[in-house]
């Protein structure tokens, strides 16, 4: 007689099961990231506010695209991510990415609004940005930064 088959749960992969497999298992916690957030334009900076007063990790927000500010900054920083809506500042947007690059430091962009209305916002930050999200919903900010330990 063969022993009947236990079914799979959805957590059962987080569970060690005998005591070689939790050896493997990491037990301390994951630390976050040092994240800047940046508005680009007076609509995200509202935006970027709001998002701020939540509890996070070592995230720093920016209210205004201050070039010079958020590049000393950038010592500690693993992640910049821009926020925009259809008024953004290219300008500092491409001042910003090429500081990012110049260290390593990913850059993403989160530009807020329909479609047609960013266009122009979009097109900013397309070649900078390695990761670009259009959204209409302010909570993706918050989403977005909780996805990435912020």
């Amino acid at each position: 007689m063969t022993t009947p088959a236990r079914p799979i749960l959805a957590n059962s992969c987080a569970q060690a099961a005998t005591a070689e497999e939790a050896r493997f298992r990491i037990d301390r916690p994951i630390g976050g990231r040092a994240a800047l957030i940046v508005a680009l334009d007076g609509a995200s900076a509202d935006v970027v506010e709001r998002v701020a007063e939540r509890p996070w990790g070592a995230a720093r927000f920016f209210g205004t695209p201050d070039v010079e500010r958020v590049t000393d900054e950038l010592a500690d920083a693993d992640v910049v991510i821009m926020v925009a809506t259809s008024d953004a500042d290219g300008d500092a947007a491409s001042a910003l990415a090429r500081a990012c690059a110049a260290r390593g430091i990913m850059l993403a962009g989160l530009v807020l609004g329909e479609q047609p209305d960013v266009a122009a916002a979009v097109s900013a930050l397309r070649p900078y940005a390695r990761n670009l999200m259009v959204t209409s919903d302010e909570d993706d900010v918050a989403a977005v930064l909780t996805a990435l330990r912020a």
